[in-house]
């Protein structure tokens, strides 16, 4: 996997173009320190030709003064070109690293459950680290290595053209092994750039479940598999050095062999009397200045390799597409409620294994509704096909009476506000918490939506109110502080639809009775989804949906199906009156009914999987 010419000159102009100013500075500057490397040696020769002939100490005098001026321009022209190119380099790396890390945001989650998040770091980070000599130097030091050859030669030819000829000669081998040996390297370079994210995306996994891993005992196994990677990468690195230096190795014999054929030959001319001992000098300084350029053009073509793997593994990451196509519509205006439809939806993270089958619901603006079922009917599918993560195979989803395929993705994920039993902190204040780091949202706003909520008293309560800073992990919070967080953050969105997936599962009865009075205030005027486990969670809703492996097993209002006896709800109510057990003792305790109209055929003794909170004891206050 190698990037072509045609991908390298793109990716130069779309990262240089915007620095142009930056660049050209650079180009004038490393040129101009090109003529005076040049330049210095005939300084010297000056120097050395004037003692021997007997001229007067001031003309030494001016030629040394002048020889100091060229070497304090020169140092000071090398010094400028690093930090330019290192100004450089940093700016295009960061508007890649920008670019990519946008690209992969976008991308649908089918990419990246097929990739660890380790993997992606590999990309993002370690082989955009590879382009940071390619963005600054690449084309600066092999154009000028060149230059400077071609001027060591050409200055070389007007002293004495044996020895140019003869060391041109030399340069042209020294190149083509050199070449040569690279691209036998490179496919071993390739190999080591993926071994290297193989082990990334391991210690990353890894790392991000040490909790499991120290209480599962697997801690042997983990430090197995990490010395396995290791010791594979370690070895393919050096397999891929050794490749490298072997035509390194030659292409410098060759080098050197050139060095002492010129200063063979520039001794005989000297000893003939053909040439001076400045021009003896100007040859040997000539001949160790070849070194400098030609040992830049081998470094560069061995970063060249390595950027050419780094630039095809960036491309093959921008040019993978999302599987779902982003609308155009920018949705509802103004506040309140959202109309959801499902229609007969069928989809499976697999195309071969469907996790609902021909779903139909609908609500109206503000209704509520309750989706109720074992972990594994296809709940949490639900709401992730409403935030649009994933795309049905069948079937026809609507959000706001318009196809849910014709929103904007960003316009469509405003809409919708998501409180789940796991909340995603990250390492920063209280306040950007609850923003998202959005600056634009004013104290006053988010004090507002926590008095509403009825939060404000427990944020008062932390030791710096809104600049409490948080862990990432949310250490220092309790689950249900940080799912009253997650509550603050819905209710400073302001979306029409909010999808309560289990939110209050992992709460202790007084939290979670804030926690409900908060809902209270969060739901009023919106359309609200319950995904939950606990009946007594439901008993508020307007409509209820009971799914059994990814089908409707019952759909209607949730008033009429308590009243019906013949209902499935109604006969878990009864069951649950008298059970104290988890929602599925009490699915499979209850008689099973038929499937509502719209799922007739499916088998009546299917079963839900595990699901594990117990009812609560308001249920119990309700049914009696």
């Amino acid at each position: 996997m190698f990037a072509s010419n045609n991908q390298f000159a793109a990716l130069l102009w779309r990262y240089l173009r915007p620095q142009w100013q930056w660049v050209l500075m650079l180009i004038l500057i490393f040129f101009s320190g090109i003529a005076l490397q040049l330049l210095s040696p005939q300084m010297l020769r000056r120097f050395i030709d004037t003692v021997q002939a007997g001229g007067t100490q001031n003309t030494l005098l001016r030629v040394a003064l002048l020889f100091l001026a060229v070497v304090v321009l020169q140092r000071t022209a090398a010094i400028v070109t690093t930090y330019v190119s290192r100004q450089v380099a940093w700016a295009a790396m960061n508007g890649l690293r920008r670019d990519l890390v946008r690209h992969v945001l976008k991308l649908d989650l089918s990419f990246h459950n097929a990739r660890t998040p380790g993997e992606l770091l590999e990309r993002i980070y370690g082989d955009v680290d590879r382009l940071a000599n390619f963005f600054s130097e690449f084309l600066l030091q092999i154009v000028g290595g060149l230059l400077l050859t071609v001027g060591v030669l050409a200055l070389l030819w007007l002293e004495e053209w044996r020895i140019a000829a003869l060391l041109a000669l030399f340069v042209v081998a020294y190149v083509l092994v050199h070449t040569r040996g690279q691209a036998l390297a490179a496919p071993e370079w390739a190999k080591e750039r993926q071994f290297s994210a193989d082990l990334t995306g391991l210690v990353e996994e890894r790392v991000a479940g040490a909790r499991d891993i120290h209480t599962s005992g697997a801690v042997a196994y983990t430090m197995h598999r990490f010395l396995e990677l290791l010791r594979r990468t370690a070895w393919q690195s050096l397999r891929a050095d050794i490749t490298t230096d072997i035509g390194w190795t030659i292409s410098k014999i060759f080098y050197e062999l050139g060095t002492v054929a010129g200063m063979a030959v520039g001794a005989y001319l000297f000893y003939q009397g053909q040439i001076s001992l400045g021009v003896v000098y100007l040859i040997l300084h000539y001949l160790a200045m070849l070194g400098g350029p030609l040992g830049r053009i081998a470094d560069q073509l061995e970063d060249f390799q390595q950027a050419r793997i780094a630039i095809a593994r960036v491309q093959t990451l921008f040019a993978t597409q999302s599987q779902m196509a982003d609308g155009v519509d920018e949705g509802r205006d103004g506040t309140g409620g959202i109309a959801v439809a499902f229609h007969n939806v069928t989809f499976g993270y697999r195309a071969d294994a469907p996790i609902l089958h021909e779903v139909s619901f609908q609500l109206q603006p503000g209704e509520t509704l309750g989706l109720l079922g074992r972990t594994g009917s296809g709940k949490s599918t639900i709401a992730r096909l409403l935030f649009r993560l994933y795309d049905a195979q069948g079937g026809e989803i609507e959000v706001g009476g318009q196809g849910i395929r014709t929103w904007r993705l960003d316009a469509l994920r405003r809409q919708i506000g998501l409180v789940t039993q796991e909340v995603q902190l990250f390492a920063a204040s209280l306040r950007d918490n609850l923003t998202l780091f959005d600056p634009t949202i004013p104290d006053a706003a988010i004090w507002d939506s926590l008095r509403q909520l009825g939060l404000e008293g427990w944020v008062r309560r932390l030791p710096r109110g809104l600049d409490t800073s948080l862990a990432a992990d949310g250490a220092g919070l309790s689950a249900g502080e940080a799912q009253l967080l997650a509550l603050g953050r819905v209710f400073l969105k302001d979306p029409g639809l909010v999808i309560l997936d289990e939110a209050s599962s992992r709460l202790d009865p007084a939290t979670e009775q804030l926690l409900e009075r908060a809902l209270d205030r969060l739901l009023a005027g919106r359309t609200v989804i319950i995904i939950a486990h606990r009946l007594a969670t439901v008993l508020r809703t307007d409509k209820i949906v009971i799914l059994e492996q990814g089908a409707v097993k019952e759909y209607g209002p949730t008033q009429a199906l308590a009243a019906d006896p013949a209902s499935l709800f109604a006969g878990l109510l009864r069951t649950a009156a008298g059970d104290s057990q988890s929602l599925d003792h009490i699915l499979d305790a209850a008689p099973h009914q038929d499937l509502a109209s719209d799922t007739e055929g499916e088998p009546e003794d299917s079963a839900f999987r595990t699901l594990e909170r117990p009812l609560g004891p308001a249920l119990e206050e309700v049914l009696i």
